[in-house]
């Protein structure tokens, strides 16, 4: 397992590195259009790949750092950077929508003229097959591993392509009916869309740094436990999920048979942290709480031979992502 983690932070962080270095040469190509162009909508789409550089090197730093094994001063790894980085990277794209929104603005009151717009539509359309390339499969190997650095990474460079392609076309429309504005028009457009983008990706990392519950997971791991439940699992409850990087800590409580000895209860514990690594694809560090049952138990307890009830069973308790994450233990 620990040789498998390695060989994937090793993987993440060549294919990081090759977005870096690729956001550099795609640059270049878009600088050169708008100087041959003087358009705005290739101004907009040359800003954007500024913060592709530099997010791209700041994701590439996180993954370095989040692959670093625990420490002493960080006994929970040093995962969270990669919300941090994150967030960053969604803060430098709001700045690149706002300066964009600010050119296109001036040259739609000021007016502006384009010229070459043949070869910039070609070296745009290029760099914008380049993106969606990287994109695509960045988004594909992030959520495989559960990278938010490379999810990040996947999102910026498709919303990039699609501000590529919305260029190429206002380009194209240009071009044929030499209507200037719409240049001005379309990259104003985009602006406020990269805004959008930049809002999601910092949103996405608030919610990871104040280890927002994350329902989705939640549910997944409810139907897990729903899927294999057993009787003397009397009640499972009080879980928290906390994530950093990749990986994700767990915490509940689980409440088992009273008269059980501490071994057959650590026991049974055992068995649902091993199902629940076994079928989650992270590297998961748990701490459980046992609790031995109460009489308020019985009621929900659908152990049938239990020789030592002292009410009747009334009913199951079905686990829900509410209920499971509930502070009491379950009652009727």
């Amino acid at each position: 397992m620990k040789e498998e983690t390695v060989n994937k932070d090793i993987s993440k962080l060549a294919f990081q590195r090759a977005i870096a270095f690729a956001g550099i040469i795609l640059f270049i190509g878009k600088l050169v259009a708008w100087q041959l162009t003087n358009s705005d909508a290739v101004f907009s789409d040359a800003m954007e790949s500024i913060v592709n550089i530099v997010s791209a090197f700041l994701g590439l730093y996180s993954l370095y750092l989040a692959a670093k094994p625990k420490d002493k001063e960080h006994p929970y790894g040093h995962g969270k950077v990669e919300f941090i980085t994150s967030g960053v990277e969604g803060l430098l794209i709001i700045i690149a929508g706002i300066l964009i929104i600010v050119q296109s603005s001036n040259s739609l009151i000021k007016g502006n003229h384009v010229k070459d717009l043949d070869w910039g539509i070609f070296i745009v359309l290029i760099t914008g097959l380049i993106n969606y390339g990287l994109g695509w499969y960045s988004l594909i190997k992030g959520k495989r591993e559960n990278s938010l650095v490379l999810i990040a990474s996947g999102k910026h460079l498709q919303s990039d392509t699609i501000t590529t392609l919305g260029v190429v076309i206002s380009l194209v429309i240009v071009h044929f009916t030499h209507w200037y504005w719409i240049d001005s028009a379309v990259a104003l457009i985009f602006g406020s869309y990269i805004i959008f983008i930049g809002y999601q990706i910092v949103r996405k990392a608030l919610s990871g740094i104040m280890d927002e519950t994350d329902d989705k997971l939640l549910k997944e791991i409810t139907a897990i436990l729903l899927a294999n439940r057993q009787p003397q699992w009397i009640d499972i409850h009080n879980m928290k999920i906390q994530q950093y990087g990749a990986n994700l800590h767990i915490d509940a409580h689980i409440t088992l048979p009273w008269y059980y000895s501490l071994r057959e209860a650590h026991n049974e514990m055992e068995k649902v942290l091993i199902l629940l690594a076994k079928n989650l694809d992270r590297q998961i560090e748990f701490n459980f709480h046992m609790d031995d049952c109460k009489p308020i138990s019985c009621s929900v307890c659908q152990i049938s031979n239990c020789p030592v009830r002292e009410f009747p069973f009334e009913k199951k308790i079905e686990w829900t992502i509410k209920n499971i994450s509930q502070v009491q233990k379950h009652t009727v």
